[in-house]
């Protein structure tokens, strides 16, 4: 990618210097989390930001309001920390749902809780669900969550399905001598109920800053477990911006009719930063243009500050304006961000 000349930002909407446009918006609602998983976070937990520092609920749907109408996002994915966790999750989801230009609206959750919300949070709005289920049995569960909460995890599957947030997509995490061979048994689990299976590589996000490359299950070393039990064929429909690589299960169906599918999620491996086309809230008002950038822009003290909407609007197109080429993890100077994937929201 060739970066422009301009040192400005043109246009209306979230261009950067290489011809990137994001229109899909992370919005984490909360850093906290009610799981400890082994690759994210200590068992202790992490020190949460203070409640003052969170952006209130209306902050956030005035936000999301300025990225829908002023700067052309399209799509609003919740996600934390543990999203569910937020109280005002429903009415934020209801207020976003009422905006003229109404986004499509996901959720990246871990399922915990889902199953009492799944119905009230289809009614509000919300599209569909990602639900993070690393493995299919209980104990392996708990050693890897430090919380006994599978049972919890796979009721919310059920009941996003049952509520209509159609497509439900499960996301799972391989780690090499742990559940490195569940990758066929997870694919099972998902066909039989009809959901969608992405497989997503560890990334360098975790709070002790522990990750090594060679440790990473990779995304060809997930695609080889898979064909050794199903014929996998390329997805036809484009990919587009979607972070996931696609592939037809064949012989089976997708709940609603069609083919079922199965992706992967190979941001190390197979970085394709060349289509990203996201943009970050971080729960505490900072903007990230890049998963791992090392920079943020504040736009929680603009707008405490007094700052209209355009003025927000312009802070975040510099922000975007400014996004690195690529993340950089293959670099030999790369450094993992400060913050870990619960504080900045996936």
């Amino acid at each position: 990618m060739t970066p422009s000349a301009s040192q400005e930002p043109p246009g209306a909407g979230l261009g950067d210097r290489f011809g990137r446009v994001a229109t899909d918006l992370r919005v984490s609602l909360t850093d906290r989390c009610n799981l400890r998983c082994t690759y994210c976070m200590p068992a202790e937990g992490l020190d949460w930001l203070p409640n003052p520092s969170l952006l209130t609920d209306a902050e956030i749907v005035r936000l999301i309001d300025v990225a829908v109408h002023r700067l052309g996002v399209t799509e609003v994915r919740f996600t934390g920390g543990e999203p569910l966790l937020r109280r005002g999750l429903v009415e934020i989801v209801r207020a976003v749902a009422g905006l003229t230009r109404r986004p499509r609206m996901m959720l990246t959750t871990n399922g915990i809780g889902l199953a009492r919300l799944a119905e009230p949070l289809a009614a509000a709005g919300l599209d569909r669900v990602n639900v993070s289920l690393d493995t299919t049995d209980p104990a392996q569960f708990k050693a890897l969550t430090r919380r006994d909460r599978h049972a919890d995890v796979v009721a919310g599957l059920a009941a996003s399905a049952a509520a209509g947030l159609l497509p439900v997509k499960m996301n799972a995490v391989l780690l090499r001598g742990v559940n490195d061979d569940e990758a066929v048994g997870l694919l099972a689990f998902a066909l039989e109920r009809g959901y969608e299976l992405r497989f997503i590589e560890q990334m360098p996000l975790d709070a002790g800053h522990t990750w090594r490359r060679e440790e990473m299950v990779t995304g060809a070393e997930i695609l080889a477990a898979l064909r050794s039990a199903y014929t996998l064929r390329p997805d036809p429909d484009a990919r587009g911006g979607s972070p996931a690589e696609t592939w037809i299960v064949d012989g089976h169906a997708a709940v609603g009719g069609g083919p079922a599918r199965v992706g992967v999620i190979a941001s190390v491996s197979s970085p394709f930063c060349g289509a990203c086309d996201r943009t970050r809230l971080t729960a505490d008002g900072a903007i990230r243009s890049c998963l791992f950038s090392q920079e943020e822009t504040d736009l929680r003290g603009a707008l405490r500050g007094g700052a209209g909407d355009e003025e927000l609007a312009d802070l975040w197109r510099k922000a975007m304006w400014a996004k690195p080429a690529g993340h950089g993890i293959d670099d030999p100077k790369f450094l993992q961000p400060a913050r870990p994937m619960s504080a900045i929201g996936g």
